[in-house]
């Protein structure tokens, strides 16, 4: 990591900056510096202010009060193509870029060289050249012409990074920019930033992981409740100060685990198998128990649990559930038999992101609110009103539509969705992903509810030290096929990294 330049003239600096939306104070005079070349981190738990400042910045949302000044010159007015001209890009979790459309398409999107204005040519050729020349600055062999949708997500990001340079950007923004990578692809995306840095280019880094906001960033800033609660040098506070300036507590056990006495089996695979995909998978969960999936990324898991649940189609294989053998051929014959699916994309695949918390809540168990085809409203009302509060989702307002929700709090209503169905069986694939320190903990306290009252829980996830700190048993997984199996007492990283890259 290169040297920081003078702390003097900041690139950007916030002062005193306000945000209300209808009942809400999202942020309560904020002030911000961020100076050239310096690589800032700005945390907090989800709802604490982060994602409105991001969208101030780029022109997305007006402050209400405040002031901003770029390169030293007071901004008012900003639209998100101000803010790019000036020289602002964000990279979001959720990538801004269009699969069909080639690398070099993605790049220039908005903004495509003519050659002839006044007939529409494209200068297809500068397109690529550049394109191609952006990417080698990046250290990156990608073809301007390959489309995005082939590459996979970290090669993605980097095509984002390359359009942020290519319209000369002095601030980058990247938002959980590692949350779906790979470990290889994550050392590479660092590895990135601190390129970018030693360019004089400025990075706000927001990330959940805070080893990474150590290794990376000069300087963090913490949000709470939509204040700033302090600034500090990164190398000065330890990570368990960076999550008591989160959460404003002390999180006396990062992982709550519970143990519970294990009680009857409740699901048993035998010789799952789907041609190329998964080869005689074979297992049991217990009541009571919390078992682990690890293995990296292309290793299975996520197939083998989407199988499981009727998802994906499988060539062999039995399933029983509590002792009787079930067909699961779709998602409705796993609810059927009481198995529920917590996905790795809450938002695609868990949620009605523009309906509200009950639409969401009672949607796999309508059966239970409708008589002769008629919808009992109160009744679903009453059961939503009665989960939000046990779950202490926030705000706690049944009619909040959940798009509007807090990564954590979304979580809890895809867990408030599967506990109305009366599932007995629970499936999480990435738990925690992308939600802040704080929000994990509640999450894995809602774990230790499920097992406490004998459900059985597998949890599939990508962090070692969740696997390790909230598991019973611990299933590894490489090329589809299960190489180990630890008890909670003999597991460690290394045995679970060994079996997980094809060791025995």
């Amino acid at each position: 990591m290169s040297e920081k330049g003078p702390l003097l003239n900041p690139l950007l600096k916030l002062k005193g900056i306000c945000k209300r939306f209808p009942g809400v104070q999202a942020l309560d005079n904020v002030d911000l510096e961020v100076h050239t070349g310096e690589v800032h981190g700005l945390l907090g738990e989800n709802g604490a202010g982060k994602s409105t400042l991001i969208k101030i910045l780029t022109g997305a949302h007006p402050a209400d009060e405040g002031e901003m000044y770029f390169l030293g010159q007071k901004v008012e007015h900003l639209t998100p193509k101000k803010a790019r001209d000036m020289g602002i890009a964000c990279i979001y979790q959720e990538l801004n870029l269009v699969p069909h459309l080639s690398v070099a398409e993605n790049i220039f999107l908005g903004r495509e060289p003519c050659v002839n204005k006044k007939l529409g040519l494209i200068d297809r050729t500068y397109m690529h050249q550049r394109s191609r020349q952006l990417l080698q600055e990046l250290g990156l062999d990608i073809d301007p012409g390959t489309k995005v949708g082939n590459l996979g997500i970290g090669k993605q990001q980097m095509v984002e990074i390359a359009r942020a340079l290519s319209v000369n950007a002095k601030l980058i923004i990247m938002d959980e920019p590692t949350s779906s990578l790979s470990e290889r692809e994550v050392e590479e995306l660092l590895n990135i930033v601190l390129q970018l840095k030693s360019r004089g280019v400025a990075v706000i880094y927001i990330s959940h992981r805070l080893e990474e906001i150590k290794r990376i960033c000069d300087r963090i800033t913490v949000l709470r409740d939509g204040q700033k609660v302090a600034t500090r040098e990164a190398a000065d506070v330890s990570i368990e100060e960076i999550i008591r300036l989160m959460v404003g507590r002390d999180l006396s056990e990062q992982f709550p685990k519970i143990r519970v006495a294990r009680g009857k089996e409740a699901l048993a695979v035998e010789n799952l198998t789907r041609r190329g995909v998964l080869h005689n998978i074979s297992f049991k969960a217990y009541q009571g128990e919390v078992l682990g999936i690890a293995g990296l990324v292309g290793s299975g898991r996520t197939e083998l649990v989407r199988a499981i649940f009727g998802a994906d189609p499988v060539d062999a294989g039995t399933i029983r559930v509590f002792g009787k053998p079930v067909t699961i051929r779709s998602p409705r014959d796993a609810i059927n038999a009481g198995i529920a699916l917590l996905t790795e994309d809450r938002k695609g695949q868990g949620l009605i992101l523009i309906q509200d918390i009950t639409f969401n809540t009672t949607l796999v168990s309508l059966g239970r609110f409708a008589r002769g085809g008629i919808l009992n409203v109160r009744a679903a009302r009453e059961a939503t009103g009665k989960l939000v509060r046990e779950l202490k989702v926030r705000p706690p307002h049944i009619n909040q539509v959940v798009g509007q929700l807090s990564g954590g709090n979304q979580q809890k209503v895809v867990i408030g969705k599967w506990l109305c169905s009366r599932a007995r069986i629970f499936i999480f694939d990435e738990p925690t992903r992308g939600i802040d320190v704080g929000a994990k903990v509640e999450v894995y306290n809602l774990i230790n509810q499920l097992v406490s009252s004998g459900a059985a829980v597998i949890m599939v996830s990508s962090e070692l030290p969740e696997v390790l700190g909230m598991s019973d048993r611990i299933l590894v997984m490489h090329e589809g096929r299960i190489t180990a199996e630890f008890d909670r007492s003999e597991a460690n990283q290394e045995k679970i990294m060994h079996a997980a890259t094809g060791g025995c």
